[in-house]
């Protein structure tokens, strides 16, 4: 499918996410083409909701999770593309002699931001399925972090009322892939952090209902 095929809204996201990756570091090299690299996706709230690694080029990984090429954590039911509003990057370029380890530095670096991310959380929680190995934490690269929700799409899709609905839905797939197969104990605490996320947003969305919070500009930018 071609982007001219893809539905406004869908072309429009994609488009703001190569611009995203398309940016230059200092060295002039675009931070979407580095081979090595960490990033983590956060939702509306600012929640962060996914960290990974990658050995190939963040682009490549990030668009297999946004676009539901079938990554793990998509085909599973752990990760909604949907809910995916801001990304952040860390790109790593080792030199030839850190080539030959690359895989621990990758390992480091993603546990640094994965105990990052744990702390600036208000859930404390994120919805990754295996547990990050515990390491050395490690002095990380320069990061980049932006929001990949074009003006014109982001209003609707912040509401919490359709967060809600689509953080539902994605509760009950994923119950339905644990009912029907032999998962893993990470597999089941995913469930339930996807189920703390849907209780926390539907307080808070009865709270601006009833009056005992403020509510919150759909539309505004949090960034």
């Amino acid at each position: 499918m071609t982007s001219s095929d893809l539905p406004e809204e869908v072309a429009a996201i994609r488009g703001s996410i190569s611009k995203f990756l398309d940016q230059k570091d200092d060295d002039g090299r675009k931070i979407g083409n580095s081979n090595f690299g960490v990033y983590a996706f956060y939702d509306y709230d600012r929640e962060p909701i996914y960290v990974g690694q990658t050995k190939e080029q963040l682009r490549v990984r990030i668009l297999r999770h946004l676009t539901n090429q079938r990554t793990d954590a998509v085909a599973m039911n752990v990760l909604d593309p949907f809910e995916v509003a801001e990304i952040e990057v860390w790109p790593i370029y080792p030199t030839k002699s850190e080539r030959a380890v690359i895989g621990e530095i990758l390992d480091r670096a993603e546990y640094t931001v994965f105990e990052k991310v744990l702390r600036e959380s208000a859930l404390k929680a994120v919805l990754n399925e295996k547990d990050i190995p515990k390491k050395t934490k490690t002095t990380l690269p320069r990061p980049y972090r932006a929001r990949i929700i074009p003006d014109e799409v982001y209003a609707l899709r912040k509401h919490p009322d359709i967060r809600i609905a689509r953080r539902a839905s994605t509760i009950a797939a994923l119950a339905r892939v644990i009912s029907e197969r032999d998962v893993s104990k990470g597999l089941r605490r995913t469930l339930l952090t996807q189920a703390r996320r849907l209780e926390s947003l539907a307080r808070i969305r009865l709270d601006q209902i009833t009056g005992d919070a403020p509510v919150e500009n759909p539309g505004k930018d949090a960034a």
